[in-house]
């Protein structure tokens, strides 16, 4: 069950200054989170634990489905993408 669903979300890039590597993982780690969590903040915190733990702090997630931001990240350490009907944008601060 858990391969269909890594099926169905294909990861839609919208706007990113990461390298293709952090990506790769931007996405695995946001589909571990939906495998495992269903609720928003749940999803988004999971991330963003993940990313501290992985790349050191200060990680930033947002998980929804509307929503609109502005932010001011470090280089190389932002990405917005889709998975499904989600929106993660992940970004790291100083």
């Amino acid at each position: 069950m858990a391969t269909e669903k890594k099926d169905k979300l294909e990861p839609q890039i919208k706007s990113v200054d990461m390298t293709d590597d952090m990506q790769q993982e931007a996405v695995e780690v946001a589909i571990e989170a939906m495998d495992k969590y269903h609720i928003e903040k749940d999803i988004a915190q999971y991330i963003k634990k993940e990313f501290d733990s992985r790349k050191g702090a200060t990680w930033h997630c947002v998980v929804g489905r509307n929503f609109g931001s502005f932010v001011t990240h470090e280089t190389k350490h932002f990405i917005y993408f889709y998975l499904g009907h989600c929106a993660i944008l992940l970004f790291k601060t100083q």
